[in-house]
């Protein structure tokens, strides 16, 4: 006979399910392997996520408590997912939700991964996140300009979350009109370094045709290639890619 996710907390047993690529990072960086009840399907998908050979030990859900149920949870980890029907929904099965907010600077991120440790029990389980964020901190590298690039000259805010994470590289995001960067920039005023994201660089698709304009090309020798998963939640993962854009120096 299944067990109920009502008792299942009353039992103690703590089994987390995650309805959100973001919050999934800080559950599989997080958690013990018994405390995982599921993640969402975005993160089986190495396109996605950095962590999908991990994930994929795991159930994976719709990115709804519904489809999270069959996994048997006691607590549910999203990130705005679902509003109040998902809020009421797991009061009636009598599991918690921790509801994250997007992060807008990178503090709020260290304070969420000692958010979900402390919902895991165990605050200290971040610890070892928090020093590598400090020793980053503690020696930030000289700003250069910069310019992050995506498909389709997609850039980011130099108040953004994103340019936060740039600058513990030592790259000074340089403001954009319209949050993209025009082949007229390029051509006539370029950044000395040029951050281009690999993200689903395979795929077919008008933005990604948009990279090998031959302005954009030309720019070879000031590029870097970033991972650009982790820029999608901008969150734990960003610490491992920082420290390898500085080790490319």
């Amino acid at each position: 006979m299944p067990v109920s996710a009502s008792l299942l907390a009353a039992s103690g047993a703590l089994r987390l399910a995650s309805l959100n690529l973001c919050t999934d990072e800080y559950l599989l960086l997080l958690a013990r392997p018994e405390e995982i009840a599921s993640v969402s399907r975005l993160s089986h998908d190495p396109a996605d996520s950095q962590l999908a050979g991990r994930a994929r030990r795991y159930p994976a859900n719709r990115g709804t408590i519904e489809s999270a149920l069959a996994h048997r949870p006691t607590m549910i980890l999203t990130m705005g997912g679902g509003g109040r029907s998902t809020a009421r929904l797991a009061s009636r099965l009598h599991l918690r939700t921790v509801d994250i907010a997007y992060p807008s600077t990178v503090a709020d991120v260290e304070a969420t991964m000692l958010r979900v440790a402390t919902a895991l029990g165990d605050p200290k389980r971040a610890s070892g996140w928090r020093r590598r964020l400090a020793r980053l901190r503690s020696n930030v590298p000289a700003a250069r300009d910069a310019l992050y690039l995506s498909a389709g000259g997609a850039s980011l805010s130099p108040g953004s979350l994103g340019a936060e994470w740039m600058r513990l590289a030592g790259l000074k995001q340089r403001a954009v009109a319209g949050g993209r960067v025009s082949l007229e920039t390029l051509a006539l005023n370029p950044p000395k370094v040029l951050l281009r994201s690999n993200y689903r660089r395979s795929q077919p698709a008008l933005g990604q045709g948009w990279l090998e304009h031959p302005l954009v090309e030309r720019l070879s020798q000031r590029s870097v290639i970033t991972d650009g998963r982790p820029w999608t939640c901008a969150g734990p993962l960003m610490l491992g890619e920082i420290q390898r854009l500085r080790d490319l120096k």
